[in-house]
């Protein structure tokens, strides 16, 4: 008997955990997050990391930010994240974590992600990544080059603006920790175009909204009579 639950189970799961409507492009990214996380949990050689963990942190942030109404958010992740048998808030904390790191250290993990350059102050991290470095198997996932590029957003933010620099960093990365560079990097590029789209949708909107309330608020203002 096949126990492996669907991405149908998982959808079930989400949308009874959360049954109220969500807008077309909201209920889009979460979508896809659900199916894609769904997947890689039921891959032979998934691994949870929590820089696996900081990516669809992030990716759910970002993606989902302008969402009305706000407080929502937080019942959405959670629910997306039960649904594919994830700890929302495990997901939280070590994302929390790896982002602190970053701000307080960002040279030395700068130094961890290009050369695995060892630093008692990452520990959190560093066993991490030399065990994905030694790991001919591992499960390489979008989410997680989204993790390593937030890390590097944080460490390096003027070297990841530019985009010669920016190719270089993540090529470095991908060389380190053995995995393809220019996978990495033709995904990283697909999340910032993505992320820049839904932006674009989600500024049209919102011009669509605040065009409609004046439309309303012309229409509600009594005649002048001369």
């Amino acid at each position: 008997m096949n126990n492996v639950r669907t991405v149908a189970d998982a959808k079930h799961d989400f949308y009874n955990s959360f049954p109220k409507p969500i807008n077309s492009i909201y209920r889009r990214v979460i979508d896809e997050l659900l199916v894609e996380i769904h997947l890689l949990s039921v891959s032979q050689n998934f691994s949870y990391d929590s820089v696996f963990a900081l990516g669809v942190a992030t990716a759910f942030d970002r993606f989902m930010a302008g969402y009305h109404p706000d407080p929502d958010l937080e019942s959405i992740f959670k629910g997306l994240c039960q649904s594919v048998l994830l700890n929302p808030e495990q997901i939280r904390t070590e994302s929390t974590a790896l982002t602190d790191l970053a701000i307080k250290f960002p040279d030395q993990v700068k130094g961890l992600l290009i050369n695995l350059e060892p630093n008692n102050d990452l520990n959190i991290l560093t066993g991490q990544l030399q065990a994905i470095a030694t790991n001919p198997k591992f499960k390489y996932s979008r989410l997680f080059a989204v993790g390593i590029f937030t890390l590097l957003e944080i460490a390096t933010p003027a070297a990841i603006e530019d985009k010669d620099q920016r190719q270089v960093l993540i090529s470095q990365v991908g060389d380190t920790l053995k995995i393809s560079s220019e996978r990495l990097i033709k995904d990283l590029d697909l999340y910032r175009s993505n992320l820049e789209k839904v932006q674009q949708n989600r500024q049209m909107m919102e011009d669509m909204v605040e065009a409609e309330r004046k439309k309303r608020e012309k229409q509600a203002k009594p005649a002048v009579i001369s």
